[in-house]
């Protein structure tokens, strides 16, 4: 399998992960973990939950569905999100998810499958070695950044489940707790979130269940404790904080296509020739790349394209965006 390797794009400004290396970020996290300690004030409740839930995965990296290119640092990847359950602002999800609580944590498997019901999630997880997979994320607004996920093949995930012949879809919805996700009791979007895949799509190699990343598990503002990454679409197809998955004959309702179907498809795949109906999809920027990055051409797929194109052959990529 050929996987591409990007140039770095752009930033509209500097922020502090851009001149900030994981080492010395992580270092910072040891500190805040001393400081809490001792009782020192001040520190927001988001680095409260961060240091105390936060553990390490023991993760091999896949190199055969890795980029090469160097991932996002830590701080880029847990501190700019779309999570809009925390908040719309891509800050918030990291200021405000401290009192999230992801474990304990289940899963409910519903509809054509032979094994149903109500899974622990290191039931679901525990059959799977854990990998780690760099991948590019393309988010919809236009910016991009390398991550390396740790998780499980969704395919290997949603086979222990043996969904029947009728099921031509897999379902997903995220969990709805407004008590403890603040961005839930206002009306941006309607709750809880939900998404979906075409099960061939979900069967795809590149599919991919993260329960982690950079070796630790997810913080709560990444989706803690389990979430979807499919690389070759736009990043708002990656549903957080997983609690239902249904297999199903129809396709299923999406968050994103309800609230506004003429701007968000049901497939959402990287495609730089359509455009959203409010900016161009043509470039991007890479968050992290520094002052004097440069926006560079999306690719087809998100870079994906040799990989995933079969999947849609004979389709309009316009209509069926």
């Amino acid at each position: 399998m050929l996987i591409r390797r990007f140039r770095p794009g752009d930033s509209a400004d500097i922020r502090p992960s851009e001149i900030t290396s994981e080492s010395v970020y992580l270092n910072r996290r040891k500190l805040l973990q001393a400081a809490l300690a001792t009782g020192v004030t001040g520190i927001g409740a988001a680095w409260t939950h961060d240091a105390a839930a936060v553990t390490d995965l023991k993760a091999q990296r896949n190199a055969k569905y890795s980029l090469s290119d160097p991932p996002n640092s830590y701080e880029d990847i847990t501190t700019y999100n779309n999570f809009y359950e925390f908040g719309l602002d891509k800050g918030a999800p990291a200021a405000n998810s401290g009192r999230f609580k992801p474990a304990p944590w289940t899963v409910t498997v519903k509809g054509e499958a032979e094994n149903t019901g109500t899974f622990a999630f290191e039931d679901l997880i525990k059959p799977h070695p854990i990998e780690e997979r760099v991948y590019r994320l393309r988010c919809v607004e236009a910016w991009s950044m390398v991550i390396p996920w740790d998780g499980v093949p969704l395919a290997a995930a949603l086979k222990q489940f043996k969904p029947t012949s009728k099921a031509k879809y897999v379902a997903f919805k995220t969990v709805y707790r407004p008590d403890e996700m603040p961005g839930q009791r206002g009306r941006s979007l309607q709750w809880p979130y939900v998404e979906g895949l075409r099960i061939d799509e979900a069967m795809h190699p590149l599919s991919f269940l993260a329960i982690g990343l950079y070796g630790r598990t997810l913080p709560n503002q990444n989706g803690a404790p389990l979430r979807l990454v499919t690389p070759w679409k736009y990043g708002f197809k990656g549903i957080k904080s997983i609690v239902e998955i249904n297999f199903t004959q129809k396709q299923p309702p999406t968050t994103w296509n309800i609230s506004a179907p003429h701007e968000y498809g049901f497939y959402a795949n990287v495609n730089p020739k359509v455009d959203h109906p409010r900016w161009s999809q043509a470039r991007e920027r890479k968050i992290g790349s520094g002052l004097f990055g440069s926006r560079v051409p999306t690719l087809m797929f998100n870079g994906y394209e040799q990989e995933v194109a079969s999947l849609y052959r004979g389709m309009d990529l316009k209509k069926y965006y």
